[in-house]
């Protein structure tokens, strides 16, 4: 999509035109040498026997600028780790699989928890964050790529333009956040277009468009998007959340963390499909409705810690703000699929506004009720701090794992 228009505080890489994959990846392979790159790859046991990865996989055997494939496994029993083991052993890079739930990385984060920090329930974030440790404990490499192992639409140059902003000397950002187009015969990405975005601006609206952190926010095109690349050295200081909040939280930390000048997005591929959550309108525990939770329950703590006073006054104007917001962006939705010719459920829609009101009056009462909730998983300089050898400990037990 030809498109270079600017906007927001953050800059923004276009995919104009045709990909010349060839002439990037020799770039990486040139950049990489003194910038070697660690890709991530959270998987779930399931994950395996599914087409994306299979995919995903057959498209990394052509990859020559990564050095290290670090999958992070979901729960899984040993004979489920010595198949991801001999599924992945396919892969030319040097390849380490994190068995978060064996006996030695369950004595690591028993150790980390018995020195009273916090490491997150199990999931995504969590197992990203022991990934981030493995690759820190290595001491070598400069950047960190992470992706999801559930997408259909994989290729290349996905990973190619998620690399280069970060590992090009020339460019030298510190994060870099992927972004794509969501859709097939209709618009997908209901919790972006229908809850994070007209969330943000109603917050704009009634805090004053002269919010920097708001402003951050709005200026991300996919910001749930679990695709993004970042120095090792921002790895080290990142603390973040442990569930559906987790790709809010990881900006929120960038914003503190980094200079906003070092902070990008760019277009990673002409269409992006994986799976979808259900919406799950009347159970706040499953689906895009826990989702909705997690996020706002983010969200609002982030602007709580820049000093935002909540009350239920403020939450009842934010509510009806939402909601008009939300209606209004719905119909330029509906009018942006009509001239496309794209399929599109009013009512369908109009049920993922309904169902994110409620979380986002959900999010409110857990706010008002406990404002600092579950701490975030603790960033690997204050681990580090606590138990000074800690890394070394995870990097002998991947390493003795992977025997």
């Amino acid at each position: 999509m030809s498109d270079f228009h600017q906007t927001g505080i953050v800059s923004t890489f276009h995919r104009l035109g045709k990909v010349d994959i060839e002439r990037i990846e020799a770039e990486l392979t040139w950049y990489a040498a003194e910038r070697p790159i660690a890709l991530v790859l959270p998987s779930l046991y399931s994950e395996l026997e599914g087409e994306a990865l299979k995919g995903i996989v057959a498209d990394l055997k052509e990859v020559k600028y990564i050095q290290e494939i670090v999958v992070t496994l979901g729960p899984a029993t040993e004979d489920e780790f010595k198949r991801a083991q001999e599924f992945f052993s396919v892969l030319p890079q040097t390849v380490r699989i994190i068995w978060n739930t064996g006996p030695r990385m369950t004595e690591i984060y028993r150790a980390i928890e018995e020195s009273d920090l916090p490491i997150g329930e199990q999931g995504k974030g969590k197992s990203a964050w022991m990934a981030y440790g493995y690759i820190l404990s290595k001491q070598r490499f400069h950047t960190i790529v992470l992706h999801d192992c559930d997408i259909l639409t994989y290729s290349r140059d996905l990973l190619s333009r998620l690399c280069y902003p970060v590992t090009n000397p020339n460019l030298d950002y510190h994060f870099c956040k992927g972004f794509y187009s969501r859709v097939t015969d209709r618009m997908h990405g209901r919790v972006t277009r229908l809850l994070v975005t007209p969330l943000i601006r109603a917050l704009q609206k009634i805090l004053g468009y002269n919010n920097q952190l708001l402003a951050f926010f709005d200026s991300f095109r996919y910001p749930l998007a679990g695709e993004f690349s970042m120095v090792t050295d921002l790895a080290r200081v990142l603390r973040i959340p442990g569930d559906w909040g987790l790709e809010v939280g990881v900006l929120a930390e960038v914003y503190r963390n980094t200079s906003l000048r070092r902070v990008c997005q760019v277009d990673i591929a002409e269409n992006y499909e994986h799976k979808h959550q259900e919406l799950s309108p009347e159970d706040a525990t499953r689906g895009l409705h826990k989702m909705c939770v997690d996020i706002c329950k983010s969200l609002f703590r982030t602007l709580a810690s820049e000093g935002v006073v909540f009350s239920d006054g403020f939450f009842s104007t934010l509510i009806a703000t939402y909601m008009r917001t939300a209606q209004d962006m719905l119909k330029n939705y509906e009018d942006d699929a009509a001239i496309n010719g794209l399929y599109f459920d009013r009512h369908e829609e109009s049920l993922a506004v309904e169902t994110f009101t409620k979380g986002i009056k959900k999010a409110a009462e857990i706010i008002m009720e406990d404002p600092l909730g579950v701490p975030l998983i603790s960033s690997w300089d204050r681990v580090t701090s606590a138990i000074p050898d800690i890394l070394n400990m995870i990097k002998e037990a991947v390493e003795e794992d992977n025997k």
